[in-house]
């Protein structure tokens, strides 16, 4: 009886080893399953690939066949091939004169170098099988975490340590925005942990800071955990839910419709500013087609990306009631310490020219679509001694701030 019980009981464990082993290999083929259906959802066939220097592909995709068109709102939408009109009033490169130390350099796109896409299609970045299994799960890839937007003014010590991120922005709000421009400075900050990121961006928001947050961003980033290294990348982001279920990053998702065939989003960004030496810089324009109603974005003084169909928004349907300009990081604290995670070069706003990170010519578009000099800019961060900001304006300039920092230092534990 005693032995016929130990056999049973062998019999069962093994059972049971053999059950949870099937179990296991049934999770994770499932998931393969899921990450191959979602990689075939994203990565559209190819007219012709690029192999970029920094491992990327590019793939060139008819214009038409974009992840935007997945949007059931999208299916019968007539590509929109230029804005209705242009913001009156961009500020003119041609007229600043620079002093030569303080020359800025035109950046480009690594993938370039190794050829270009045909006329009709636009530049995707292909995501790979290791980019989805970074993520916490396959739905949450290319997505931002809830709460991660700057709240100026913000009393609520909660907001800071649920979400980890921090910032150094400058800010208009109490009016109504059509738009926003501004030229940033190029870097490349070191990253402690591979779930944080650094990213120097412009905010276009609407609604309030709750569940129903409208929000256009646009900038470059670092970011290993989406990207897999530390390359700075041209980015853009979307969300009409406060990053709930809507929205993603640059074409992970149905939303943005591009129609440039020479700039990819998400691609690496070529060359970056170095301490006390060359610095360069990008300039990023968002602003609202007063016919159609579409947000436009551009990129440069030559590049018009692409358009966010105005029926993705329910507040910015209209136009936006705060803008923000600066720089975010994730802050995770691993080890119960603040990470030596850099915003912007690394560097404090009071360091100046080519030691510090710069945003330049900041302006917002008002309800007649030309562009002005933003009234009332606030500035807030939640730590100035991790990461500070300092504005200012000249004649060469218009409204500038300089921000950033390394982080950790012994005035940030």
């Amino acid at each position: 009886m005693e032995r016929m019980k130990v056999v049973l009981l062998a019999f069962l464990w093994l059972w049971g080893s053999i059950c949870l082993s099937c179990a296991a290999r049934l999770s994770v083929s499932r998931q393969k399953l899921e990450v191959q259906k979602h990689l075939k959802r994203l990565n559209k066939p190819a007219v012709k690939s690029i192999q970029s220097p920094d491992g990327d592909i590019i793939d060139c995709v008819h214009m038409s066949h974009q992840p935007a068109f997945d949007h059931p709102f999208l299916k019968d939408h007539k590509i929109q091939m230029r804005p209705s009109y242009h913001p009156e009033g961009l500020f003119d490169e041609n007229k600043v004169t620079e002093k030569p130390v303080e020359r800025i350099n035109p950046v480009t796109q690594l993938w370039q170098w190794n050829g270009k896409c045909p006329e009709g299609t636009i530049p995707i970045r292909r995501t790979k099988q290791e980019d989805v299994l970074r993520a916490s799960s396959v739905k949450r890839y290319g997505r931002k975490k809830h709460r991660t937007i700057p709240k100026p003014r913000s009393a609520d010590p909660d907001f800071i340590n649920e979400s980890g991120h921090q910032h150094a922005i400058a800010f208009v709000e109490g009016d109504q925005y059509y738009g926003a421009k501004a030229t940033i400075n190029v870097w490349e900050p070191k990253i402690q942990q591979p779930n944080e990121f650094s990213l120097s961006q412009l905010w276009i928001l609407g609604g309030s800071f709750g569940e129903d947050l409208n929000s256009i961003e646009a900038g470059w980033q670092v970011s290993p955990d989406l990207y897999g290294d530390n390359n700075t990348r041209l980015f853009t982001y979307w969300t009409s839910d406060a990053y709930q279920a809507t929205g993603c990053y640059n074409l992970l998702c149905s939303g943005f419709i591009q129609i440039n065939s020479e700039i990819a989003m998400g691609a690496s960004i070529s060359p970056v500013s170095a301490y006390r030496n060359s610095q360069f810089d990008i300039s990023i324009l968002i602003w609202k087609d007063p016919t159609e109603g579409h947000w436009w974005m551009q990129f440069g003084n030559n590049y018009v990306l692409g358009y966010w169909p105005s029926f993705l928004f329910s507040y910015l349907a209209d136009s936006a009631s705060m803008i923000e300009w600066g720089g975010e990081v994730v802050n995770s604290e691993p080890d119960g310490h603040h990470t030596s995670t850099q915003m912007g070069s690394g560097h404090f706003p009071e360091e100046g020219f080519g030691k510090s990170s710069y945003f330049r010519n900041i302006q917002v578009v008002d309800g007649s679509n030309n562009l002005k000099v933003p009234k009332g800019i606030g500035t807030y961060t939640e730590q100035s001694n991790c990461y500070d900001v300092q504005t200012g304006s000249n004649g060469d300039w218009g409204h500038y701030f300089y921000y950033g920092g390394p982080g950790k230092n012994s005035n940030c534990p």
